[in-house]
């Protein structure tokens, strides 16, 4: 009998610096819970919509590049959050309102489209908006 998983629970993301990732993260609605705690330690953001990240404040300010993601060799292992959005053209405009800019964008096939951000740890954020079919 498989594990009985009743729903997602976070997303922990290695980061160098709790306020600079709480500020990045509160322009996609994300709100400060608490931290640090914990032997790693652990500073904790919710969105409204239900999703929790957990920042893990222990990455070297020295990381520049994002392995999983810039290196020429690719590694295994988590590459990217996508978060659905209501109105990608609003998300967009918002972020550059915000000083945020895009790291990419693509349309999908099925007309859904996306744009990609970068957190201040280099962590991809995949914003998306997906075409009623």
């Amino acid at each position: 009998m498989p594990i009985a998983i009743t729903g997602f629970s976070h997303v922990g993301i290695r980061v160098h610096d709790m306020d600079s990732s709480v500020a990045f993260y509160g322009h996609l609605g994300f709100e400060y819970v608490l931290g640090p705690v914990g032997p790693e330690p652990v500073a904790i953001v919710r969105h409204p919509a239900g999703i929790e990240l957990n920042f893990i404040l222990n990455a070297s300010p020295e990381a520049t590049v994002n392995v999983l993601m810039d290196a020429p060799v690719k590694h295994p292992g988590f590459t990217h959050v996508a978060l659905s959005v209501k109105d990608l053209d609003e998300a967009r405009a918002y972020l550059a309102d915000n000083g945020i800019a895009l790291s990419g964008q693509m349309t999908f096939p099925t007309g859904d489209r996306a744009i990609f951000v970068r957190d201040p740890d280099g962590n991809t954020i995949e914003l998306n908006n997906v075409v009623p079919q």
